[in-house]
């Protein structure tokens, strides 16, 4: 049998792509809708995910005060604004897309997304970042056993795994808990958010003899229903330990991003 392959397909979509939404989405701050509108767009300002695009005419009690600075954000030139709602005032909070942007987003709004208090698309809460069309996450259970290692001490050893294929990023193996050595582990207080698996519910360090080694382990216990496979699983991040696929030896992955959104 072939070895494990380390290859993975890449992201697609080019900066400055835009497309329809074909969902109804809303953002709240203070319980008060800023917005409400099955019209928005998808606009990649970068590669790995697009961003919610909104017309300026599907504000609710959203209210943008124009801040007279303009930069180029990916897409084309936006002008930032203010945003006020109600009694709350979110400086800089909302870019409008201006000549020289793709048409369709010409009387839109991209809203940075920490400065609602949440996003929904249709009535389901969204995290971190809109999912993008084009990415797939799909978690299948396999026969494959995996090993995992760090300056020479075995950290996991088990027969079977759960393997995690996302679009753009390495292929993760997550393994029941019962193969992990806890007790050479830590926990740490760290938690993340992924749009595509949900929060994080625990994250765990090596200390070495040589080195400390943060959160190189992982587990969502309460994943999305797209990634339920991986519930009460746990992952090892590829690109920080020795992680050997039926009895092979991974080469390690360049670090795409710190944290298990990967």
């Amino acid at each position: 049998m072939a070895n494990e392959s380390v290859l993975h397909p890449s992201l697609i979509v080019p900066v400055g792509h835009v497309e329809p939404v074909p969902r109804r989405i809303r953002g709240l701050i203070g319980g008060r809708v800023v917005f409400d509108t099955r019209r928005a767009l998808y606009v990649w300002e970068w590669r790995a995910y697009p961003q919610f695009s909104i017309p300026v005419e599907d504000l609710v009690e959203g209210v943008l005060i124009d801040d007279d600075h303009t930069e180029h954000h990916g897409a084309g030139p936006a002008r930032r604004h203010t945003l006020r709602v109600g009694s709350e005032l979110r400086e800089g909070a909302a870019w409008v897309w201006e000549e020289g942007s793709p048409e369709r987003l010409l009387n839109t709004v991209r809203f940075d997304w920490d400065a609602l208090d949440s996003w929904f698309e249709e009535d389901e809460p969204v995290f971190v970042h809109p999912r993008s069309p084009y990415s797939r996450v799909d978690a299948l259970r396999s026969a494959s056993s995996v090993r995992v290692e760090l300056d020479g001490v075995v950290l996991a050893e088990a027969p079977n795994c759960v393997k995690l294929f996302e679009t753009g990023l390495p292929t993760r193996y997550y393994v029941e808990r019962m193969h992990v050595d806890w007790t050479k582990l830590r926990r740490s207080d760290t938690v993340t958010r992924c749009p595509y698996k949900g929060t994080t519910s625990g994250y765990w360090s090596f200390d070495s003899d040589t080195a400390s080694h943060e959160d190189i382990v992982w587990a969502y216990d309460f994943p999305t229903v797209h990634a339920n496979r991986i519930a009460g699983l746990a992952a090892f991040y590829n690109e920080h330990v020795d992680l050997y696929v039926d009895g092979v030896l991974l080469p390690r992955p360049t670090d795409p991003t710190r944290g298990p959104a990967t």
